[in-house]
């Protein structure tokens, strides 16, 4: 028959020792709120990718207008009617006015109350989709738009 060693004769004693409910919890308080940091600043940086897709795409479409301007001697009534509609980065399509024959409240103005452009407003609505005819307007601040005929593009909020 063989007995079992005793604690002295097995050598030191290993104390095997878990985490606490407390020592649980706050980590998991840590990694919650860097979950939440990095969430926003890669919202942040998704926001500012789409703007300057915005700005791109009417860049190109201003482009493009010049384009149909200088082989139909005359801007289009829509980007329809000149196969240059599209949908903007948040999913709204771009806005586009002729200001040949605009009515005044359709017309795009900057905080004076000026137009923004005499030959046609681009814009798009921004990420909220909404928007109002002065830049002043708080629908407006988001909007990516176009003034100064062309010499501008970027936010309202920057105009």
């Amino acid at each position: 028959m063989s007995e079992t060693p005793t604690l002295a004769e097995r050598g030191p004693a290993r104390v095997l020792r878990g985490m606490t409910l407390v020592e649980l919890l706050v980590a998991m308080i840590i990694v919650g709120t860097l979950a939440t940091i990095a969430f926003q600043a890669y919202a942040r940086v998704m926001q500012r990718n789409r703007v300057s897709q915005a700005i791109v795409d009417i860049t190109q479409l201003q482009v493009d207008l010049e384009r149909y301007f200088t082989q139909y001697g005359a801007f289009p009534t829509s980007l329809a009617a000149a196969g240059l509609s599209r949908d903007d980065p948040w999913g709204h399509p771009y806005a586009y006015l002729n200001m040949d024959g605009a009515k005044v409240g359709k017309v795009r103005k900057d905080k004076s109350l000026h137009p923004l452009n005499t030959d046609y407003d681009l814009y798009s609505m921004g990420p909220d989709g909404k928007t109002a005819s002065p830049l002043t307007a708080k629908a407006s601040r988001d909007d990516i738009v176009r003034a100064n005929n062309g010499a501008f593009i970027g936010t309202a909020a920057d105009y």
